[in-house]
């Protein structure tokens, strides 16, 4: 027994594609300007300076001890 896909049906199907495709399009929008804009947020902050540790040249030892 065979189905005979109604109007009704191509119009909900059409309504769902364009919506799905809709959504489709605006989740990949906000990921998209999420990984552009995480990189730049980390580029933009001042580096973080360690405290400056004497280099083995600035530590001299007498060699009279």
């Amino acid at each position: 027994m065979g189905t005979s896909l109604t109007p009704e049906f191509w119009e909900r199907f059409a309504i769902l594609l364009v919506a799905a495709m809709a959504v489709t399009v605006v989740v990949a929008a906000a990921l998209d300007a999420l990984i552009v804009r995480v990189p730049r947020r980390h580029a933009h902050r001042p580096p973080t300076h360690a405290p400056h540790r004497p280099k083995s040249a600035d530590r001299r030892t007498s060699a009279h001890c």
